[in-house]
């Protein structure tokens, strides 16, 4: 049977694919897609998906899996092998936690293949609160454990990706976790480069897919709406996300809308913040409520209801 579109197609470039599916969607279902719980386009054969899915050190949140150590850990293992067995082991369990979930009609959260994973945020302060999330205070060292965690999780296969994998938190995200949205970081420029952003331009030269921005400001700009951090494109194929619920403390703590506006439509920077896991604040009942697209000259129509 031929392909109902050119998208479903896998014979055709991927780039061809995407480029086809999006051009087929409406102005509201391109919204509905910016959401980390994507609803599903059921007249193009779109199935829901939920991007939010976590594998710090074992599959999270999704039923019995097998449970590793912490991340840190981890970290004092010192080994590159181990922590990619590790990586691929988890893997291995998503994906068949994946297809069992979509075998039965389930693609709810922490049931897809995308994973916030790896942390490889740089761990100096002990009252932070998420260190054990990270391979601890050492650069070089969480570079070279974090890409080995990517490559456990992506797997091998020159085209298609085992599971998804993300680098966060970009970038000098290290607490205080109860002051994360109003924060700002003011590392000197000799700590920004050999501190806190080798270990993310190693993730990104090794493939990962995704990179997650920080909650908080770095050197005044919100991590999300720096121009300074994000002026480099995103990882080759892949996307840049912000944290959940991010645009409420972004506008009213950190003043993204006050101090930095909206780049043009075709700046890179509108580009790269595409994906936003829920950080618009649209909860899943207010997507019925979206005004319908105006045609030039009707007005701008009120998103107050």
């Amino acid at each position: 049977m031929p392909p109902r579109f050119p998208f479903h197609d896998p014979d055709l470039p991927l780039a061809a694919r995407i480029d086809d599916l999006i051009s087929r969607f409406t102005l509201l279902e391109k919204i509905s897609q910016l959401l980390h719980e994507s609803s599903a386009v059921e007249r193009l054969g779109v199935p829901a998906y939920n991007w939010w899915s976590e594998a710090c050190h074992g599959v999270g949140r999704n039923g019995r899996a097998t449970v590793f150590p912490q991340v840190i850990g981890l970290g004092a293992t010192w080994n590159r092998v181990l922590v990619q067995r590790v990586a691929s082991t988890i893997s291995d369990e998503a994906r068949a936690k994946h297809h069992a979930a979509v075998a039965a009609g389930r693609r709810g959260q922490y049931q897809g293949l995308t994973f916030w994973t790896p942390n490889i945020n740089i761990f100096r302060d002990p009252r932070w609160g998420r260190g054990q999330e990270t391979f601890g205070e050492d650069p070089f060292l969480t570079g070279e454990l974090g890409v080995a965690m990517v490559r456990g999780l992506q797997g091998d296969d020159p085209r298609y990706l085992k599971t998804a994998a993300c680098a966060k938190h970009f970038a000098v995200h290290s607490g205080p976790e109860a002051e994360r949205h109003g924060f700002n970081a003011q590392p000197t420029p000799k700590d920004l480069a050999e501190t806190y952003l080798p270990a993310f331009e190693r993730l990104v030269r090794a493939g990962v897919e995704a990179v997650m921005g920080a909650y908080n400001r770095t050197l005044d700009e919100p991590c999300c709406a720096s121009r300074r951090l994000l002026r480099q494109p995103p990882p080759a194929g892949g996307h840049v996300a912000r944290p959940l619920g991010l645009l409420g403390p972004c506008r009213q703590r950190l003043r993204c809308d006050r101090r930095y506006p909206p780049a043009s439509p075709g700046h890179p920077q509108r580009r790269r913040l595409g994906r936003a896991g829920g950080a618009y604040g649209l909860r899943p009942q207010l997507r019925l409520h979206l005004p319908r697209p105006r045609a030039r000259g009707e007005g701008r129509p009120d998103y107050r209801s």
